[in-house]
């Protein structure tokens, strides 16, 4: 039998549940309803956080004064940081890599064909990716490819890598292949 109390619910044990008979309860018990604690209010975000509104509004401020002493060539207020005044605007300079990219762009004559060229070449690799995938879930496929690779490399290695003849003619048939490519001579 279940009785309540003003804000709990208990359960009392009762030993008139044997060999899986139910008792029979009285129409008085059954009408009775089981009523929970409200929950407190949910506590209210600019009563918890006023600092954090202020912050966000003094970061907007100082972008605004920033942006304005710009446009009409003035010098920067004064921005607070910590202990220290700063009056300096931070502007950030790209890589080293990036003004190469760039430098390199510029030189560029046919803009139009080099874009096509590197967009058909991340769509080739996707479809590559992709068709590697495709590979690696068939059974077997994934294992004997391996194999072959294992074979392949332990061949190449003893052909040009094991005795110093083969080395040295592999080595020099490189450089003659990366200076051709290039342009330059050794």
């Amino acid at each position: 039998m279940a009785s309540t109390s003003s804000s709990t619910l208990t359960i009392s044990s009762s030993s008139s549940l044997v060999d899986a008979k139910a008792p029979r309860q009285s129409a008085s018990a059954s009408s009775q309803c089981v009523s929970l604690p409200s929950l407190p209010p949910p506590p209210v975000q600019s009563q918890n956080r006023p600092w954090k509104a202020a912050a966000y509004c003094r970061k907007i401020a100082r972008n605004v004064m920033a942006m304005a002493s710009s446009a009409t060539g003035e010098a920067p207020p004064a921005v607070v940081t910590g202990q220290e005044i700063s009056t300096e605007v931070v502007t950030a300079e790209p890589p080293e890599l990036v003004k190469k990219i760039q430098q390199a762009w510029d030189k560029v004559e046919d803009k139009y064909a080099v874009s096509t060229v590197a967009a058909a070449g991340v769509v080739a690799l996707w479809g590559t990716a992709g068709m590697m995938s495709a590979i690696d879930r068939l059974p077997l496929i994934p294992g004997m490819l391996e194999v072959v690779g294992i074979g392949y490399t332990g061949w190449f290695a003893y052909k040009n890598l094991v005795f110093k003849p083969d080395r040295e003619a592999f080595v020099r048939k490189v450089k003659e292949t990366y200076y051709e490519i290039t342009g330059s001579s050794a």
